[in-house]
């Protein structure tokens, strides 16, 4: 009898951690490339956006995305929207933003720049950043 009990209860512990995981997946934002239409129609809405300016042979990049990573599983950036411009092919799109190099992160509220970082990649000064697209 108490192993059928205990069997009961490590089942019901593993359909916890599988459906606590799945939560965790459900809450983190998702970056999509930068496409104007879209950054747009988030800022006209009021969005809160980070843009990151990124490129697949910048380290730097990596690490930033590994730390946007961990942030985003949290609850209070779900309806963050993030948007990656890629340095080699999007120049002028880096180039309007006044993005001078790959590894910056811009934060926008709507349509009002409210910070940015170059180089950063530590994960307390990123959540920095996104906190001013929080601010009403």
């Amino acid at each position: 009898m108490r192993v059928q009990t205990l069997m009961k209860t490590m089942a019901a512990a593993a359909v916890f951690a599988a459906a606590s995981q799945f939560v965790q997946v459900a809450q983190a934002f998702e970056a999509q490339k930068f496409d104007d239409t879209a950054f747009k129609a988030a800022q006209a809405a009021g969005g809160e956006i980070l843009v990151h300016v990124t490129a697949p042979w910048c380290p730097t990049c990596v690490s930033q995305h590994k730390s946007l990573s961990e942030i985003g599983k949290k609850p209070d950036y779900a309806k963050l929207s993030v948007f990656n411009v890629d340095f080699d092919s999007q120049g002028n799109v880096w180039k309007g933003l006044k993005a001078n190099s790959q590894s910056t992160l811009i934060a926008f509220k709507g349509a009002t720049e409210t910070g940015r970082l170059v180089g950063t990649t530590k994960a307390d000064a990123i959540e920095a950043l996104l906190q001013t697209t929080m601010k009403k």
